[in-house]
């Protein structure tokens, strides 16, 4: 098994050497991690992380090697599901034509029959169409296939068919020290600057003393505010879920914008803004932001930029109670349009090639909601998008 964890750090590009490794062994011969995976953790990124950089991936790969049980949230309804009734023994896949077959519950029916299971279910299940269990057709449980349900107890996503998932999922922050490929947003982003000279009288004036000494016979030093970028930028960035594909194309997009612009700030959501929103992911359950305090807090002159591909079910946008995660008393458009209102100047960064933008129903609502301004995230669609900025 830790053979295991030095090979998969190896194959995902963590500069961890042999003696390093061997460092990691020697502690735990002497017992240093005791019996806790916890304890052995810390010991083994104290052993073999050299560079905070590297956290981020070391965490990932650890997680894959030593999978713990995810925890359930305080979710939809106080009642602990067992986890026996979950437990992956096989997955469901249908075909097309199978999955056509199996209706859809409809939203007010879907959470009526839930609470209904909850109270009558005594037993586990598997492979059935009804109760709370896995590897079936019931819209209850996990690693089944159904065409609209709530995933309970699913490590990860399969089928991007759920309407509301019953977990505490744990994103990641996007990394602002991405280099590769940021130069030529870098480059972009530059034609929305707009420069203007504020704030103190501390930078010398050269042209200025040079005229003022000339008109006045002795040295006459001047000095002017320094010239800095005016422009002000909020940047709402969609994590987890689909995103999880478009990271790399996210994090290139966050590391220029932030070198770019000195008035800047970030937030984190997930597939649309609701009531509240955060700026780190490993704390968004305990360290939320109030949406109401983002648009009392931030005047109406910064320029606000969603990056999201947008795709979810259509009730996250439409429908009181929609979001996959909690239970939202107004439907996403309804935050989505006090942000636009409060910041006019508005457009929506797109990762999914803009030739699949017709397959989703969710990109054409949210493309409607921006008023036709959502472009494709690439640097053709970003210039295009700094333009309808800078109007």
């Amino acid at each position: 098994m830790f053979l295991n964890l030095f090979t998969a750090l190896r194959d995902a590009k963590l500069p961890v050497s042999l003696r390093e490794f061997l460092t990691l062994l020697e502690g735990v011969e002497a017992d240093i991690a005791g019996m806790r995976v916890d304890d052995f953790y810390h010991l083994a990124r104290t052993c073999l992380v050299k560079d905070e950089r590297h956290l981020d991936r070391f965490d990932q790969v650890f997680g894959q090697v030593f999978k713990g049980i995810e925890t359930l949230s305080q979710g939809l309804e106080p009642t602990a599901i067992p986890e026996d009734w979950l437990r992956k023994l096989a997955e469901k896949h249908l075909t097309e034509a199978e999955r056509a077959e199996i209706a859809a519950l409809g939203w007010d029916k879907l959470f009526e029959t839930l609470k209904q299971r909850l109270a009558e279910q005594k037993g586990r299940h598997q492979g059935g169409s009804k109760w709370i269990g896995t590897a079936g057709t019931s819209p209850f449980g996990a690693y089944g296939d159904n065409p609209e349900g709530v995933r309970i107890g699913q490590e990860g996503n399969r089928n991007f068919r759920a309407v509301k998932v019953w977990d505490q999922r744990v994103f990641r922050d996007f990394d602002d020290r991405r280099e590769l490929g940021v130069r030529n947003m870098r480059l972009a982003l530059r034609k929305l600057r707009r420069f203007a000279r504020t704030g103190a009288a501390d930078e010398l004036d050269l042209d200025g003393t040079i005229r003022a000494t000339a008109d006045h016979g002795y040295l006459d030093v001047r000095l002017r505010p320094e010239r800095r970028n005016a422009v002000k930028v909020l940047l709402f960035l969609d994590v987890g879920g689909s995103m999880d594909w478009h990271i790399g194309q996210a994090e290139e997009l966050f590391s220029a914008a932030r070198a770019e612009f000195k008035h800047f700030e970030h937030f984190y959501f997930h597939n649309c803004p609701y009531e509240r929103v955060w700026r780190e992911n490993h704390r968004r359950h305990d360290q939320m932001i109030a949406t109401w305090d983002v648009l009392r807090t931030y005047p109406s002159d910064y320029r606000c930029v969603f990056v999201g591909d947008a795709a979810m079910s259509p009730h996250e946008i439409v429908q009181p109670g929609g979001s996959v995660e909690h239970w939202n008393e107004e439907a996403g458009h309804v935050w989505m349009g006090r942000l636009i209102e409060r910041f006019p100047a508005s457009v929506w960064l797109n990762p999914v090639p803009l030739t699949q933008w017709g397959y989703t129903h969710s990109i054409g609502l949210i493309g409607k909601l921006m008023g036709g301004r959502m472009f494709p995230l690439t640097l053709d669609g970003l210039e295009r998008a700094i333009r309808a900025l800078a109007r």
